[in-house]
């Protein structure tokens, strides 16, 4: 068996667990939302640790394994290979330092909090917009990626696909964020009416 087998194989599974990572990221983030209690928010965070690590970890399978297929196997005439890794190399800080740190500081506090419903300032953090935004425009970025992987295009459709990708994510969770908030003001009109 080669390296380059070897290196295929661990590509692959690096985007598998990649997608695994986000997609509990990506659940967590919308229960969370969802969530009215403390207890709530502390066992959907429990999820989040294991997530950001098995996430983290398969982001560097995948590029440590691509990196080293694109320079035995493919060299600069694949262009799309440049694309995917530009994709990449701003895809993954993004997770790292943006979302994960969001989510681990949802986990902190709804550990600090008492018992009972959310407090206003758990609130806040389990709505931040960022987190659901962001994970959705994660989603398309990754999926952008994996387009350039299967059909590798030339490098103005792989600048154009990863575009519509990010747009696509980004216009997800735009989409997903205004029908939340939409959502969440009628049933406080309402609880307004009630009294």
């Amino acid at each position: 068996m080669n390296i380059y087998i070897i290196a295929l194989f661990a590509h692959i599974v690096g985007a598998i667990g990649t997608f695994i990572g986000v997609s509990v990221w990506l659940f967590a983030a919308e229960a969370l939302r969802r969530a009215r209690t403390v207890e709530q928010v502390r066992i959907l965070t429990s999820l989040i640790q294991p997530s950001g690590v098995v996430a983290i970890v398969s982001i560097l399978f995948l590029g440590i394994a691509g990196f080293y297929m694109a320079l035995t196997a493919w060299g600069e005439q694949a262009t799309w290979i440049i694309v995917a890794t530009i994709g990449f190399v701003l895809l993954a800080p993004f997770g790292a330092f943006v979302i994960d740190p969001r989510l681990r500081a949802i986990a902190r506090a709804a550990a600090a909090a008492p018992g009972g419903l959310l407090p206003a300032t758990l609130v806040a953090r389990t709505h931040d917009p960022l987190v659901g935004i962001g994970l959705y425009t994660y989603v398309g970025v990754l999926l952008g990626i994996v387009y350039l992987m299967t059909t590798k295009p030339t490098l103005a459709t792989s600048i154009l696909a990863m575009v519509i990708a990010v747009a696509l994510g980004l216009a997800v969770g735009l989409l997903l964020w205004w029908i939340a908030r939409s959502n969440g003001r009628e049933k406080h009109d309402l609880g307004n009416l009630a009294r």
